[in-house]
């Protein structure tokens, strides 16, 4: 089921000409109706897209009005052509909209190098602005909008009951590959009707990020315009969230975050499968995510996994490289709820059986478990296909 659209925001998708088929959305465009707290947190790449430094010197801030994301050009690499024509794009927002230039974030994705269409984009913006809505099939194309190489939009939301009002939190997201911390080659937006503060809202998704999107990898490579921002114009109604009330609104926000990026590699490309790596009992958060985030970088384990074989071996030993002093005999392995390896030792499985658990099912769960501490971590990514392999080799020709 589609979450609601947050009160005062709306939202629209259009095709304007940047993919060649017509029958996909690659223009969308978020509006709210009032001035709303914004902030992002960014690709840690050194090489970034333009629409990425645009957002930077504009976020955070307390009066943004406006989101436009392009998808089928990255806008990156295009050196101040490509910064020009992301101010350009604001430009346009905002006279067609009636607000500030500055008032307006960029998003792009798709190919490297390629300066944007701007004739294209420019008739896109003019359409959107026309179509603005808060119903359920505009946010749906607002979605697809976003889109590259993935096969389904990606929506995920809640509505809860906070300081006695209901509050609205939905977010949007594209991705499939390029997809490795910190973050991956997705764009995120997440609106709400909350009433937060600047400082609060970039704690909460920085703390939200952390529990989500930084914990998601398909092939470990990071992109140039990774961005996740965070809108909270107010309309909800209530003083400023603060103590109980801005824990509980952070906590729906990991939840919405975290929906949105197990989704990513799900569908990530050629995958048949979405693994989950919790770690447990490590000395420290930071452990246990790396343990997790070696597993699931391993293409040995991404390949056992398409395959179906319960190769226990190769998750102990990506386990053992991942820089992470533990002691071996005090480790124990379960895949699919069935326990491979304990205390260090191999025990008796039916390898059959754990492969027709693997084969027959898309979720493929893998927990390690420690005795150095009582931190934990999960980390979520796909198996490796040769479909991947194929799909990427062929992405620009």
């Amino acid at each position: 089921m589609t979450p609601p659209v947050p009160q005062g925001f709306s939202v629209a998708g259009v095709h304007c000409g940047i993919k060649s088929d017509a029958d996909k959305e690659d223009l969308a465009l978020i509006i709210t109706d009032r001035p709303a707290v914004g902030v992002g947190v960014y690709t840690q790449n050194l090489v970034v897209a333009a629409p990425v430094e645009l957002d930077r010197e504009r976020t955070p801030s307390d009066s943004i009005r406006a989101v436009v994301i392009n998808s089928g050009c990255a806008n990156a690499c295009t050196g101040e052509e490509g910064l020009q024509n992301a101010r350009q794009t604001a430009n346009w927002v905002s006279q067609q909209c009636n607000i500030h230039e500055e008032q307006t974030l960029v998003l792009s994705t798709g190919i490297i190098g390629e300066q944007l269409p701007m004739a294209n984009i420019e008739q896109g913006i003019r359409s959107a602005a026309e179509q603005l809505s808060d119903d359920e099939p505009s946010l749906i194309r607002a979605a697809r909008g976003m889109m590259t190489t993935d096969t389904i939009h990606k929506i995920c939301g809640r509505e809860v009951n906070i300081a006695q009002k209901t509050t609205r939190i939905t977010g949007l997201a594209k991705g499939a590959a390029m997809i490795g911390p910190n973050m991956a080659t997705m764009l995120a937006v997440v609106i709400t009707d909350a009433v937060l503060t600047v400082d609060d809202a970039q704690a909460s998704l920085v703390e939200a990020i952390a529990e989500s999107f930084n914990c998601i990898s398909v092939d470990g490579h990071m992109s140039t315009n990774d961005t996740v921002l965070l809108l909270a114009n107010g309309a909800a109604g209530t003083p400023p969230l603060a103590g109980k009330a801005l824990n509980e609104f952070r906590a729906t926000l990991v939840e919405v975050c975290e929906d949105l990026a197990q989704s990513i590699p799900a569908d990530g490309e050629g995958a048949t499968h979405l693994i989950t790596v919790e770690v447990h009992g490590c000395r420290s958060r930071d452990d246990a995510l790396q343990i997790g985030k070696t597993i699931a970088d391993s293409p040995l384990v991404k390949t056992a996994v398409a395959g179906a074989d319960p190769n226990w071996g190769r998750i102990v030993s990506a386990a053992g490289y991942a820089g992470v002093p533990f002691n071996p005999e005090h480790v124990s392995l379960h895949l699919n709820g069935i326990l491979l390896y304990e205390h260090g030792t191999p025990v008796q499985f039916d390898p059959a059986a754990v492969s027709h658990s693997i084969s027959s099912n898309r979720d493929t769960h893998i927990v390690m478990i420690f005795q150095e501490g009582s931190a934990a971590a999960r980390f979520w990514t796909t198996d490796l296909t040769s479909e991947y392999v194929r799909l990427n080799a062929e992405y620009h020709t």
